[in-house]
């Protein structure tokens, strides 16, 4: 997932719906993807090391052309950068993601982001949204309160960790938003940098606290490095840009309120998952407000 501000609308849309379908397809199966290692030895740590290692080691002339310290991006924005998008995002979200079923995770984690980026732009930088965006962040509230009423029937403390850190990395995902947008970098160059920087520090937490990797069967491993590493930090980074640069930044947006929809039904049949009314009420009401907080039917993009 990475954050892009280009509007430059081509002639040629079909490409643009392309990758941005592509695009919420990755994030829909990275969920699904991180969701299954719960019942393998992968840990978060072992996660992180293929999440970042592919993109660190594919984008390399990028970031080696920058420095880890590029001329012009404050050491504080870079840093809110790498936390959040990179390793710390990444810890919080893989652990909630654990303990949470897919189709809650696409509400709460696809849900909270567009919302607390918005909460932040108000806040801190006066940014005031339209009508249409405030309907949007309503049913993202209710999308969200639903949810959090289901859980509620259960006694699973661990749901209730799930339930609470998913919003807190939707908060970290928001404060990255800002920051990338101020830093002047290219999505490329901005993925460079968090990618080299975030498997540098989970190479020291593997020095640490350790690494499951060498006992985790060959076929687990090559899954991951499939889904975190090529697919998510490389393919959805250049699907996405193709999205926005043929649809606009508000059109492919949108395309992201499929996350919620299709997290749940892969979780379903592809995880075995109970889906039932709460889930199905949860994400439609999500993926609604994800759609309109984009501003696609706000009064000045028609």
């Amino acid at each position: 997932m990475v954050a892009l501000t280009l509007e430059r609308h081509s002639q040629a849309p079909a490409a643009g719906y392309a990758g941005a379908f592509v695009t919420v397809l990755i994030w829909a199966g990275w969920i699904l993807a991180t969701r299954h290692t719960a019942a393998t030895t992968l840990g978060t740590i072992d996660l992180g090391l293929i999440r970042y290692g592919v993109p660190a080691l594919a984008l390399a002339p990028v970031w080696l052309r920058l420095g880890l310290f590029p001329k012009g991006v404050p050491l504080g924005l870079l840093a809110l950068m790498v936390a959040g998008s990179g390793a710390v995002f990444f810890q919080v979200a893989a652990f909630a993601i654990h303990a949470t079923p897919a189709s809650s995770v696409g509400v709460l984690l696809g849900g909270s982001m567009p919302l607390a980026t918005a909460l932040i732009g108000a806040s801190f930088f006066g940014e005031r949204p339209d009508g249409m965006r405030l309907i949007g962040f309503g049913a993202i509230v209710v999308g969200v309160a639903i949810l959090l009423v289901r859980c509620l029937d259960t006694a699973d403390p661990s749901a209730w960790v799930g339930y609470l850190l998913l919003p807190g990395a939707g908060i970290l995902w928001a404060v990255y938003t800002h920051a990338f947008r101020r830093s002047g970098l290219s999505p490329i160059e901005g993925s460079a940098l968090i990618a080299s920087w975030s498997f540098v520090i989970h190479l020291l937490l593997a020095l640490f606290f350790g690494s499951t990797l060498s006992t985790v069967p060959a076929h687990e491993i090559g899954l991951q490095v499939m889904s975190q590493g090529i697919l998510s930090g490389l393919v959805a980074t250049l699907a996405y840009g193709i999205a926005v640069s043929r649809l606009g930044g508000t059109q492919a947006a949108a395309f992201t309120a499929l996350t919620p929809v299709l997290a749940m039904v892969g979780g379903g049949v592809l995880l075995g998952e109970a889906i039932g009314p709460y889930e199905v009420t949860a994400a439609i009401a999500t993926a609604t407000g994800v759609a309109l907080s984009t501003g696609i039917l706000s009064p000045r993009q028609r």
